[in-house]
């Protein structure tokens, strides 16, 4: 949902369903002396109104007890954006911004602006789009679990952090709850544990058959330790009667189940997230619900192709003709993508879709590959964000060494944004608790994979499935991809969610970089939760014109420079 409001401080809201993300602008004559933003939080369903605090304050009012979170209204946001992480599904909020002045501790505020808006529903509509939270490597869990690891914690820690992924998750499945009912799976991770203490996946599929539904999982069932590791769950759980091995393939990677009622399919559930321990509560992952017939019975037809573990040809040269890509109507609102495909034809279609002059948001789990680091080697003004988890996977020391200078030179471009996913590991960080590392072997914290073109514009393109934006995922494993044409509510729930955990592991790696240059023990020196008290050290720098805040401020507020 996105609204606007205009005053002193033009606003524009974008709600996802547990963010909202909130960017301002002004003039720049009125942010003269500006200290920053106040903001006022009045929660309409529970009748609840806040200041929404922040960790940064002005150094000569710093508060005696140390670093702890400090309410807006004494020490304002200095950024002309804001984000409110804990927003609630399905309720509606009311936002009064309030640019400050004077001196800190006798701020003075002028003529606040007010915004409402309400967050999306989890469920109910042609899209759900679950994100579990994605954030075992931070503050809010190391406060909720302290010195605790994620066993020790238990059911509480895992519900935590699986926020309503999970739940979707088991709801998908437990809908097949009779004989009317069928699912076809096809997973590359099928191993969560079993001993877990709360519903188990596994048990689900389980629970589906013994109520009568047609159930049949297709699994990565190769030598390796996936396979062994899947093959061994099915055992424990007692379900090889429903699991089917694919080994005809490098990688079965997809991760997608077919819901369908008396035959016929009518909704599919995709994504990035596998039925692991680490995808369902560690890494950041998306389960994305499509209630729609057509693509629905078009995974159907994929999972039929993959069903008796054919040679990767043979779903090539069904792909040539039953997903031919790419697409001839450019217009339909969902395009399937399934792999592989002989070629690289749909690869060099996805960096054609990136590589055009309007903004772009990305993940990438395994690095940018080479050939799509020149959709970001581009100092034009566009603003283009990546997140990664890593900078680049596999390579010789060499390779991997260029990879790194190259992505490093981009990055430092204005119009490029790029976190890298990182925790807090230092004993005591201005007050900061130690974080714990990922449980992740490969990927720790980013595994979503998905691409956002111009995702806040009135036509938002949105891409997301299993395949990690590289050829091999075109034309070697066992992928799906959905892109999403013109669907501003499915754009915003992917936007707010990338903007909360980018803003996440940016601020980690700058701790990490910080260490990196001046050694651990000149961790002392770094100052985060200082604000300026002087204005001239913080709001020129949006208004410069090209400034990476001028062009954040003038994309995020949605017009242009109002100066």
């Amino acid at each position: 949902m996105r609204k606007t409001a205009s005053g002193l401080v033009n606003i524009r809201a974008i709600s996802g369903t547990h963010v909202i993300f909130l960017a301002f602008d002004m003039k720049a004559s009125d942010a003269k002396e500006l200290l920053g933003f106040a903001i006022q939080r009045t929660d309409l369903t529970e009748d609840e109104t806040i200041w929404l605090r922040g960790n940064k304050t002005f150094p000569s009012i710093r508060p005696a007890t140390g670093f702890e979170d400090a309410s807006s209204h004494e020490h304002p946001f200095q950024a002309f954006q804001w984000a409110d992480y804990t927003a609630k599904p399905g309720y509606r909020y009311r936002y009064r911004v309030i640019p400050m002045y004077n001196k800190p501790g006798t701020l003075v505020g002028k003529a606040a602006t007010t915004i409402t808006i309400g967050t999306e529903p989890l469920a109910g509509a042609k899209h759900e789009v679950h994100f579990n939270r994605g954030a075992i490597a931070s503050q809010a869990f190391a406060k909720r679990f302290p010195n605790q690891t994620l066993d020790d914690a238990g059911e509480p820690a895992y519900t935590w952090l699986g926020r309503d992924l999970v739940p979707a998750l088991l709801d998908f499945i437990a809908k097949a709850k009779d004989n009317t009912y069928s699912l076809r799976a096809a997973i590359y991770e099928l191993h969560l544990p079993e001993q877990q203490p709360w519903p188990d996946v596994l048990a689900a599929f389980k629970a589906a058959k013994q109520a009568g539904a047609d159930v049949a999982i297709i699994y990565h069932g190769s030598d390796d330790d996936t396979g062994n590791a899947n093959t061994q769950a099915i055992a424990d759980a007692q379900i090889k009667s429903i699991c089917f091995p694919r080994v005809n393939a490098k990688l079965m990677h997809n991760k997608f189940i077919v819901l369908s009622k008396n035959g016929k399919p009518v909704s599919v559930w995709t994504g990035s997230t596998n039925i692991s321990r680490n995808a369902l509560y560690g890494q950041l992952n998306v389960g994305h619900v499509f209630h729609d017939g057509i693509l629905a019975k078009r995974f159907f037809a994929y999972w039929n192709q993959l069903k008796g573990d054919p040679a990767a040809e043979s779903i090539k040269g069904w792909a040539e003709t039953d997903n031919a890509l790419p697409p001839a109507n450019e217009s339909d609102a969902l395009t399937p993508i399934f792999s592989p495909h002989r070629g690289r034809g749909v690869f060099d279609w996805w960096i054609e879709l990136a590589n055009n002059p309007r903004p772009l948001f990305m993940t990438f789990p395994f690095g940018i590959v080479k050939d799509f680091r020149p959709v970001f080697d581009k100092n034009d003004g566009v603003l283009r964000f990546a997140m990664l988890d890593k900078y680049v996977n596999g390579g010789n020391t060499s390779s991997r060494a260029a990879a790194i200078a190259d992505i490093e030179r981009i990055r430092h471009f204005p119009n490029i944004g790029m976190a890298l996913g990182n925790n807090i590991f230092v004993d005591w960080i201005d007050g900061w608790h130690q974080e714990r590392r990922g449980i992740g072997v490969n990927v720790n914290w980013i595994h979503t994979k998905f691409m956002l073109i111009d995702p806040l514009g009135t036509t938002p393109i949105t891409l997301t499935g299993s395949a990690n934006f590289s050829e091999a995922s075109v034309n070697t494993n066992d992928e799906n991809m959905v892109l999403i044409r013109g669907d501003r509510r499915v754009a915003d729930i992917y936007f707010s969610e990338f903007m909360r955990v980018f803003a996440h592991h940016r601020f980690r790696e700058s701790i990490k970089r910080h260490i990196e240059q001046f050694g651990s023990a000149a961790i002392n020196t770094w100052k985060p939760q200082d604000l300026h008290e002087d204005w001239s050290k913080w709001v020129p720098t949006h208004f410069k014109k090209g400034s990476e805040h001028d062009i954040k401020r003038r994309y995020f507020v949605g017009s242009k420079n109002p100066r």
